[in-house]
């Protein structure tokens, strides 16, 4: 996809043309538009385990051993597919972008190879195996990895707007919550799941159905979304950066180095967390499947995040991104710590629900911001852009760490004496069922008030755990996250690349200049360049317009001058409706200014004297400290630029 042709047609441009972030692109391309691929995702991350184990009762294959080495294995394989998938990024030059084509191309991959999860044909156990096998990773390392890729490559490449930038992660964040913290957390296990039981039919149908939603959202969100940080540098030739260069400048910069440190936790202990969910509230906090215990903590973790849409963008402007993700972490353990102190008590979990899921809300609005603050830093530091490569790092690290969870955790569950619940087609059935349960001396572990019939006439005959399964529970699901959150928090406190990236925008657009005239050519900005790009695209467009038209009128014998009067009317009243809209959207912004520079005004009035020259003298103090701070740092990573350069030439010269 270097330089397709295909991706050239006006029919796959971008509907985003402004170089300035608007409400159709946060809404429609970084909300709405990732919605159907994120539920399904976190539908997979939360019950395929519980589709494995409990429908087609896989946790009995090679003596449970199946559920522990299969995970493991596909990860390792989707470990490789995303440092591919990086490669062929970071190599993608086309009209479209680098990542967007990509995402495209995910849209009916996750559609198909999602249908293929559940559709396990029944009989042969070594058919089943396979087949499982097969779909997890067409799945997970070839369709999820594609989009996933491409997907969290949006908000980096959107625009060098830092501001703007960090809205798009808070919107794309909020897509994420409303799909795992709303839909899945609450919806799934109240209305979903229990009457989905353990019927292989009913669970096909209804995944089915969401795999298909992902196919049309996924399209959205390609339409209305834009590389604009991918076009810039004036038409100049991008410098093929050798592999071992980009690696060494991932692995040598100290705030990617840490964001990925972070990720690798904070991925093990959410999936053990995620993973071990479903089971904690149907055997250490509720009952198997009751539909209002999951549904209960859940909603103790949603509300947070809903104040948080409001919430947390403000804060951050005031405080640093960094700084509220750090005390969001220390009350995140705090939460956790409140739940630990009575883990079978429901009003006290909830309570402690509550509290870590409002320490953990900087960290779900804002994180990604940071990591593309990261990915500019590095930029400026080495001269060139690495994105795809240092995302399939961070895809690596995530998917990989994940698989191995799943296998730590149907490892722990099978060694602690698991019991699965037992299935009956229909009441005929349940006395052998109960029968077989005797046999293996179960008969006190079963729970009376669950021998009632599912939807479609079958039974689950669920089993009160062993008190070693409840204790590995309570470990992975509030334990870890105690002391996770305040080794979060240290992490963290070292990440100081906000406060000097727009110096560092800077440096890079003069550079950027100085390769451009360097080649004859004569530089242009990059917004400028963008918005005359686009009113050549706009001008083909309409080009093409009347060319059909034409034809469309000759055909019909209609009168071709009246039918483009009345389109160019329409082109009109559209132009003047958007022309309306982005003076109101500048009078509105002009007068947020006005008044924050009158409440500054009275704030300031409201200080004495002795007051005013305290603040000065501290601002100037800290102004000081902070410009000695960059200038250490400017030398340092100009001088890092320089030896990368040098490398980079010896590298060419190869």
């Amino acid at each position: 996809m270097s330089q397709s042709k295909a991706l050239s047609q006006r029919f796959f441009n971008s509907k985003i043309r402004s170089q300035n972030v608007g409400g159709k692109e946060r809404w429609l391309g970084y909300m709405i538009g990732p919605c159907g691929s994120l539920l399904f995702s976190a539908v997979m991350g939360t019950y395929l385990n519980v589709y494995y184990t409990d429908v087609l009762n896989l946790g009995t294959v090679w003596g449970g051993m199946f559920l522990v080495i299969f995970p493991i294995i596909s990860k390792i394989i989707d470990a490789i597919t995303n440092v591919i998938m990086g490669y062929i990024i970071d190599r993608t030059h086309t009209k479209q972008g680098k990542a967007r084509p990509w995402l495209l191309l995910s849209a009916p991959l996750l559609t198909v190879t999602g249908i293929l999860l559940f559709v396990v044909p029944s009989g042969n156990m070594t058919l089943q195996i396979i087949w499982v096998m097969l779909s997890y990773n067409l799945y997970y390392s070839v369709a999820l990895t594609i989009y996933n890729m491409s997907h969290n490559l949006l908000v980096p490449l959107s625009t060098r707007n830092t501001a703007q930038r960090s809205v798009l992660a808070v919107f794309n964040n909020i897509a994420t919550i409303m799909m795992s913290g709303i839909l899945v957390a609450l919806v799934f296990p109240m209305l979903i799941i229990p009457s989905l039981g353990t019927s292989k039919d009913l669970w096909i149908t209804c995944m089915s159905i969401l795999s298909c939603i992902t196919l049309p959202l996924a399209f959205l969100e390609y339409y209305y979304t834009k590389e604009r940080v991918t076009l810039e540098g004036g038409g100049v030739k991008q410098r093929e950066v050798p592999y071992a260069l980009q690696l060494k400048a991932i692995f040598t910069d100290k705030y990617i180095l840490i964001l990925l440190g972070y990720f690798l936790l904070s991925t093990l202990t959410g999936q053990l967390k995620n993973i071990s969910l479903p089971y904690y509230c149907n055997y250490v906090l509720g009952t198997y499947s009751d539909g209002i215990t999951q549904t209960m903590v859940s909603v103790l973790g949603g509300i947070p995040m809903g104040i948080g849409i409001f919430a947390v963008w403000p804060l951050a402007k005031k405080f640093g991104k960094k700084n509220l993700t750090v005390v969001g972490f220390v009350i995140f353990s705090l939460g956790s710590l409140i739940c630990c102190l009575a883990p079978t008590n429901m009003p006290t979990v909830l309570v402690g629900q509550f509290v870590k899921n409002m320490g953990s809300l900087p960290s779900a609005y804002v994180f990604m911001a940071l990591f593309s603050d990261a990915l500019d830093h590095m930029e400026w530091k080495n001269g060139f852009r690495c994105d795809g490569l240092a995302m399939s790092v961070y895809s690596t690290i995530t998917t990989a760490v994940a698989g191995v969870v799943t296998g730590i955790f149907n490892g722990a569950l099978s060694g602690a004496g698991y019991l699965a619940p037992q299935i009956a087609a229909n009441s005929e059935e349940l006395q052998t069922v109960l029968d077989f349960i005797a046999s293996q001396g179960w008969t006190t572990q079963i729970d009376p008030s669950l021998l009632k019939p599912l939807t479609d006439g079958s039974f689950t005959v669920a089993l009160v755990q062993p008190e070693t399964v409840t204790t590995v529970l309570v470990l992975f699901f509030l334990g870890i996250e105690v002391v996770s959150g305040l080794v979060y928090a240290g992490m963290l406190s070292f990440i100081t690349v906000e406060k000097t990236v727009d110096k560092k925008l800077v440096i890079i657009r003069a550079r950027q200049r100085a390769a451009v005239e360097a080649s004859g050519e004569v530089w242009v900005e990059p917004e400028v360049l963008a918005e005359e790009d686009q009113r050549k695209s706009d001008a083909e467009a309409e080009e093409a317009y009347r060319k059909e038209l034409k034809e469309r009128c000759e055909k019909k014998h209609l009168n071709y001058e009246a039918e483009l009067a009345k389109h160019l009317e329409a082109v009109h009243k559209k132009e003047e409706k958007q022309a309306e809209k982005e003076r109101l959207s500048k009078i509105k912004a002009e007068e947020k200014a006005k008044r924050a520079a009158e409440k500054q005004v009275q704030k300031l009035a409201k200080l004495t004297p002795e007051q005013k020259q305290k603040r000065d003298a501290r601002r100037l103090a800290q102004e000081k400290k902070d410009e000695a701070r960059w200038q250490a740092e400017k030398a340092k990573g100009e001088a890092y630029y320089e030896k990368m350069q040098k490398a980079l030439a010896a590298a060419e010269a190869k």
